[in-house]
């Protein structure tokens, strides 16, 4: 069996073992449809311990498989997720799923975004230049660019900096089913913000090594999101994936408004 089966095996292992734990009580959600949208080093599976809790809830609940190949591409595979549910839909991004779900998220289906630890450009902003103007997170040092013209998170990096407060085992088999970057990425701009026009939830993570604090807090002020804290590395849905489901949750139940 290869690494990536390896890892896989113990996602699926690591998502049972959470579903077997204490039954959240049900919620009151007006809106019963959530999309979650990964960020960059990770995939799908980096919601794992997010889904068997929404699950229980009563949630229906898709976790987008961004290809990381351009924004325009990412958007697409989140715009086919959404075109999937039945109603109205929570969009949830982490990191650059930021990116996507403030492009993707005026769908006339989102009735409510959620941001954890996660991007949040205006229109047409360059979140590079923005990112400068706040401490540079170390994570961004482990990027290494490859011949063939994908970027990677370093395995120091993604263990100590991206996945921090993870135990370091839990955190290389994340690490082993990362998801490489193309460069289209990095210089990519929004053309719409929903967060304008929706209601915007922001989870802050307070040891993020990869996106400053500071500047998730200047993101969550700017939109006017409903904001919550957390002492949590940058992989927050991870190693503090009960509380993310909350917020989640919070989100599903306010009012659905397109």
């Amino acid at each position: 069996m290869g690494l990536r089966a390896n890892a896989c095996a113990s996602l699926v292992a690591l998502a049972a073992c959470v579903a077997a734990g204490p039954a959240l009580a049900e919620t009151t959600a007006k809106v019963k449809n959530v999309v979650l949208v990964h960020g960059l080093y990770a995939d799908g599976s980096s919601w794992a311990k997010v889904v068997p809790i929404l699950q229980k809830a009563g949630l229906h609940v898709t976790a987008v498989q961004n290809p990381t190949t351009s924004l325009a591409d990412d958007v697409d595979a989140t715009r086919r997720a959404l075109a999937l549910q039945d109603g109205p839909t929570v969009l949830v991004g982490h990191s650059y799923g930021g990116m996507v779900i403030s492009e993707a998220g005026t769908d006339a289906k989102v009735s409510a975004l959620v941001y954890v630890a996660a991007r949040a450009p205006d229109a047409g902003e360059d979140y590079p230049a923005l990112a400068k103007t706040f401490p540079a997170a170390p994570a961004g040092k482990g990027l290494v660019w490859g011949s063939d013209g994908f970027g990677r998170l370093s395995e120091e990096a993604f263990v100590r900096d991206f996945a921090g407060d993870l135990d370091p085992a839990q955190a290389h088999v994340y690490f082993a089913v990362q998801q490489p970057v193309a460069r289209a990425v990095t210089a990519a701009k929004t053309t719409v913000a929903a967060w304008k026009s929706k209601p915007s939830w922001y989870v802050v993570s307070r040891q993020d090594r990869t996106i400053d604090p500071d500047f998730q807090r200047f993101m969550a002020k700017r939109m006017n999101a409903t904001t919550t804290e957390i002492d949590a590395s940058h992989v927050s849905m991870l190693s503090r994936h009960e509380e993310i489901a909350q917020v989640i949750l919070a989100a599903t139940r306010a009012d659905p408004r397109p």
